[in-house]
């Protein structure tokens, strides 16, 4: 893919202050004849929460099981890295095993705290190229990058028990830094997983009886983490949620109760949810449960499918258009890359962004 230079993104960089009420008007597609990577950056007053869905194609009765087939089975080239945020390639750790039976979800449906509020959450949504790595970069490195990568947004692990990397350059003075360059931040919360998740470095799994009171507390978590750092109420954080072997009915509920009570904690605390798995798993079962009716729902989906298509509309065969399409995703297409720009090198995750960031 080739990317325009900085003189050719300065004019399609700008911020806007809409007097929009619920959605976002006139945002650019994403996709890959979406040329400039920094493409534009929006303050939007009011943006739909959960995923907006067609009344006419709405679930069936609440409790209903939703029944949905196993995935075609998909391979990636072996990828060589050095530690990395994500413990194995999208497409190959979350198959639905063979033979197992279809998963069937039933519906967790909590009060939704947005639904209350006088006035919607203001929402900074960005759309373009980004990255994703697995500790904070050097304020150098992010000053060596802006202007000459095609990046426009980085992923900030800014909380939780189970990140892959220290953190020590991750401080609110790091923030301020890289945010007065211009670079826009997704600040991710990596915390317990999914009991069914294979063995590996994360041994913190969701517990199925306590699952939207789990969430609730990492949500807490979460939020102490981005106000330490700065970041203003709206901002979006993504619950890192790894592959998962899916078949298991009773694994996939406990992830949509524990994202349940994730984003009812987060839109208690006035700021919004996002969700990061990889579509044969977390975002397979997320949009179950969105068709089941459950609810609060995180306010967008950060979906991991390492296709090298860098867009957001396909939804990677798993969100139709009528779950998060209104600037409600991020899709990381490409897992573990080793670029450098300005003399400065990284391994990193591409990302294409059409969704809330921080603010």
């Amino acid at each position: 893919m080739r990317y325009l230079g900085p003189a050719a993104l300065t004019a399609a960089s700008l911020v806007l202050l809409l007097a929009t009420d619920q959605a976002v008007v006139g945002m650019p597609t994403a996709g890959p004849a979406a040329a400039p990577a920094r493409v534009l950056a929006r303050t939007v007053p009011g943006l739909a929460p959960g995923p907006a869905r067609d009344p006419a194609r709405a679930p069936g009765p609440a409790l209903d099981p939703v029944f949905d087939p196993a995935p075609a089975a998909q391979q990636l080239p072996a990828q060589a890295a050095p530690v990395v945020a994500h413990q194995a390639a999208a497409l190959t750790e979350g198959r639905t095993a063979a033979g197992a039976p279809p998963v069937r979800l039933r519906r967790r449906l909590l009060a939704d705290p947005l639904r209350s509020r006088r006035e919607p959450l203001p929402a900074e949504v960005f759309t373009g190229a980004g990255f994703d790595a697995c500790s904070a970069p050097p304020v150098e490195t992010m000053r060596a990058w802006w202007g000459t990568s095609p990046y426009g947004a980085v992923g900030i692990y800014t909380s939780g028990r189970q990140r892959a990397c220290g953190q020590s350059r991750l401080t609110a003075d790091w923030v301020r830094e890289v945010r007065e360059m211009g670079w826009q931040l997704i600040p991710t919360h990596v915390g317990r997983q999914a009991p069914c998740m294979a063995a590996g470095g994360k041994t913190q799994r969701i517990d199925p009886a306590q699952a939207v009171q789990q969430g609730r507390e990492e949500a807490a978590e979460a939020v102490r983490a981005v106000q330490g750092l700065g970041l203003r109420v709206g901002t979006p954080v993504y619950l890192d949620v790894e592959a998962y072997p899916r078949g298991d009915s009773a694994c996939s509920q406990a992830v949509m109760d524990f994202a349940v009570g994730w984003t009812q904690a987060l839109h208690g605390a006035g700021f919004r949810s996002g969700f990061y798995s990889s579509t044969n798993s977390g975002v397979a079962d997320l949009a179950a449960a969105a068709r089941a009716g459950s609810g609060p729902l995180p306010d967008a989906v950060w979906y991991a499918n390492w296709d090298d298509r860098a867009t957001t509309t396909d939804g990677a065969g798993r969100l139709g258009d009528d779950l998060w399409a209104d600037h409600a995703r991020i899709h990381q297409h490409h897992g573990n890359a080793q670029e450098s720009y300005g003399g400065a090198a990284l391994a990193v995750d591409r990302n294409q962004v059409d969704g809330p960031v921080a603010r």
